[in-house]
């Protein structure tokens, strides 16, 4: 590829020398021929940093031998970095630093590139902003003694993405570090099978990333930093995300390539009727274990966080961005970009996230933003009743199969723990058994206990009805109600549980020229597992 980059600048000089060769064979003049080097002289030579081969084109010096790199990334906005701070009200010289090869993000240890040259070629965010200066690399082609800059994928200490992608403005990564994603204490890393989705290196050797990086090969376990997401060379999906947002097909879906594993009982182990990372499923509508003539309106079973007004699926709701301001001077305080990762995260009383997880769920202790810009709640008043509301209703209904007195996890025989499932476990212990492959009935309703009860699993489904009210309220009804229906020693349920039992299999309610009252176009679900 750069043997033809080169031709291509050079053709016209080559034309030009064969009418030369032409027009004076009658002399005994040599023409000779030199191919151009593929790198100019930088600079900035100190640093040894190339930037662009040429800057109009926005050919980078790197992407005359790394072609296929060159022509995802001058898609990106890194390749346009420096154009978007010109168009900027009020920017400032040294936010060119971020907007330009610099020192950030790399190899460099001291004041670099467009921070000591302003010159075009260094404008942008080019490969040696992550990968560090590329003269000795450059220079070493074919001398034997190449020296390969990798990049990191780490966001600790400096010459990483943190370097830019900081502060009020735009806090991607203060607010990641307070997510679970930035916490490697939050997953079981020694555990080989669980690399894939909680260790950063594992999750990209398992998506096939086969880019090499500086601690690929050094054991060193990673967080799941950005560039597990986020291919830093470009990608065809925003934001340069390795894997779709919108996509209803779990195989192709980023979020879902961890956050959809065990969504139906599977039996043969311990934790054979417990729920995994199934948040995609529950999202979607097809997680959980469905009852002997279980049937069900698909009108109502798709909750309203999977359809088509919320496009982006979890990113629509997780990965919120939302600006504070002084309500006094109406000045700029903050910039949330949502890397928390929390739909309703908890605000301080200006209305900055302040990366907490226990606050109460309140129109003022947590931002509703993703709730209320959607245009499908009023208010954030009316987004916080809602959610409680729903939350009470489940619990109700998660009560009724299993209290977890003991909050242990484990179902213990009644009185031990309190519902029908302990009462099970009491009377006909065998029904109860994850370890052999036969899925029973108190099984089942166990895995949908844990899945969409509140608090009785660490892998439940955890929002709490949020992502799925409408098959949650199925599975746990449906359940009950089956459970009740095949074992005589079970106690009759409240009338207030009786009644849901009751409503949540009816279809739903017509409006006007026969259609639904409550009308979703729900996601097709393209790989249901």
């Amino acid at each position: 590829m750069r043997t033809t980059l080169l031709s291509q600048r050079l053709l016209p000089f080559a034309a030009a020398v064969l009418l030369a060769v032409t027009f004076s064979s009658c002399t005994d003049e040599t023409i000779v021929y030199r191919d151009r080097a593929p790198f100019n002289p930088p600079p900035d030579a100190a640093s040894g940093f190339l930037g662009y081969y040429d800057a109009t084109a926005r050919q980078t010096t790197c992407g005359n031998c790394h072609a296929v790199e060159q022509a995802t990334w001058v898609e990106t906005r890194h390749a346009n970095a420096a154009l978007t701070l010109d168009m900027t009200e009020g920017a400032q010289d040294f936010c060119y630093s971020c907007h330009a090869i610099s020192s950030n993000g790399n190899a460099a240890t001291s004041p670099a590139g467009y921070d000591v040259v302003k010159d075009s070629v260094y404008r942008d965010v080019q490969c040696e902003s992550c990968h560090g200066p590329g003269l000795t690399h450059v220079e070493g082609v074919g001398q034997g003694n190449v020296i390969r800059p990798l990049a990191k994928i780490s966001q600790e200490g400096e010459g990483v993405c943190a370097d830019c992608h900081s502060g009020n403005h735009h806090p991607f990564v203060e607010q990641w570090k307070q997510s679970l994603h930035g916490n490697l204490d939050a997953y079981p890393q020694g555990r080989a099978g669980c690399q894939s989705c909680h260790e950063g290196r594992g999750a990209l050797t398992a998506w096939g990333v086969e880019s090499n990086y500086q601690e690929r090969d050094t054991g060193e376990l990673q967080q799941i930093t950005c560039a597990v997401c986020h291919d830093p060379h470009g990608s065809t999906n925003d934001h340069q995300l390795r894997k779709s947002i919108t996509s209803p097909d779990p195989a192709q879906h980023l979020c879902m390539s961890c956050h959809l594993r065990i969504d139906t009982p599977t039996g043969g182990s311990s934790r054979g009727s417990s729920p995994h990372g199934a948040q995609g499923a529950v999202l979607l509508g097809f997680a959980g274990w469905r009852p002997p003539g279980f049937v069900y309106d698909t009108a109502r079973i798709y909750g309203t966080h999977a359809t088509t007004r919320n496009p982006k699926l979890c990113a629509g709701c997780h990965v919120g961005r939302f600006e504070v301001t002084d309500p006094a001077t109406g000045d700029f305080v903050f910039q949330s970009v949502g890397h928390q990762f929390e739909a309703v995260p908890c605000v301080d009383s200006q209305g900055v996230p302040t990366g907490e997880t226990e606050c109460a769920f309140t129109a003022n202790a947590r931002n509703w933003n993703t709730c209320t810009t959607s245009g499908c709640h009023e208010s954030a008043g009316v987004a916080a009743s809602l959610y409680n509301a729903t939350k009470i209703e489940l619990q109700l209904l998660s009560d009724i199969l299993w209290v977890d007195s003991d909050g242990d996890s484990s179902i213990d025989p009644f009185p031990t723990d309190g519902g029908y499932l302990p009462r099970i476990k009491l009377n006909a212990p065998a029904d109860l058994n994850p370890n052999d492959f036969e899925i029973t009935a108190p099984d089942g309703a166990e895995f949908n206990a844990k899945i969409c009860g509140i608090g009785l699993y660490s892998q439940e489904d955890g929002s709490y009805g949020v992502h799925n009210k409408f098959l949650c309220i199925a599975l746990l009804a449906s359940s009950a109600s089956y459970l009740k229906s095949i074992y005589g020693f079970l106690p009759a349920p409240p009338d207030n549980v009786a009644a849901v039992w009751n409503e949540w299999s009816k279809p739903v309610a017509t409006g006007g020229e026969g259609q639904p009252i409550i009308q979703r176009e729900a996601f097709p679900v393209i790989n249901n597992r």
